[in-house]
């Protein structure tokens, strides 16, 4: 599973890690610097953000609670 660590930067230009978010676009091509950028913003309350692909592995999702959806296709029951 591919993710996005996403960092800030504070007044002095240190970076502190804020979290990571998890790609679940099935479409590939609305994935972009500006939409992932976008994407943490709506997350994260900082305008000076950055992010760095990293890759899941199915045991840190499931400890994470990062469950991707079913391959079926189906949505989720409420």
């Amino acid at each position: 599973m591919v993710g996005y660590a996403f960092y800030s930067r504070d007044e002095q230009g240190k970076t502190h890690f804020i979290g990571i978010l998890p790609e679940r676009r099935k479409n590939l091509e609305r994935i972009t610097k500006e939409s992932i950028l976008n994407w943490g913003r709506q997350v994260i309350d900082s305008r000076d953000i950055f992010f760095v692909q990293v890759d899941i592995d199915e045991a840190q999702a499931k400890s994470w609670g990062l469950i991707p959806l079913p391959e079926s296709g189906k949505q989720l029951k409420k």
